[in-house]
């Protein structure tokens, strides 16, 4: 049961993930989280460097999706600068809207990873829906008020993990 938190990948930032390690992987696209993912959440707009990570992605035929449990003016706020296909009120981790995703990029399960801080969201919708799935450290350790009752759920699920060797230890819990 604790194995769907469990991530097939582990790192600091999403910027860390390069294309030829996806391609590497077979994986032809991302689904990938806005809030403390690739901004902090209080941020609405893209930094240079998600720009540029993006730019790489799609320059490499990676297949991008912006995924977010947030309402549509925050997402489409954030996304449509980017030229990006995004999905908002995405209910993670139910499967509806990760299904929506893997149709809208024309993509097998297998050919898909899932990118997020959270293991009761990202993770764990990835995990479910039969993805690949890749946690990044949160950027910021403050989060919004609905996301702390999570961290600390999600706190005693990674130190599990983390006794049985199966995750290092994150820059949050240090």
């Amino acid at each position: 049961m604790l194995n769907l938190f469990l991530p097939n990948k582990q790192v600091c930032k999403p910027f860390e993930i390069k294309p030829k390690f996806l391609q590497d992987n077979n994986i032809k696209g991302i689904i990938v989280d806005v809030d403390n993912t690739l901004v902090p959440w209080d941020v609405a707009h893209a930094t240079e460097e998600v720009i540029n990570w993006l730019e790489e992605m799609k320059a490499a035929n990676i297949k991008v999706t912006i995924f977010s449990n947030n309402n549509k003016e925050r997402v489409t706020l954030f996304a449509d600068p980017l030229d990006t296909p995004y999905i908002y009120k995405a209910r993670k981790p139910l499967g509806h809207a990760f299904e929506r995703a893997r149709k809208q990029m024309e993509l097998e399960k297998w050919e898909i990873a899932v990118i997020g801080d959270q293991l009761l969201t990202d993770i764990l919708g990835g995990n479910r829906a039969g993805y690949y799935t890749i946690l990044v450290d949160p950027l910021v350790t403050n989060d919004a008020k609905i996301t702390t009752f999570n961290r600390n759920v999600e706190r005693m699920i990674l130190n599990h993990f983390y006794r049985k060797g199966k995750l290092k230890r994150r820059v949050m819990d240090k």
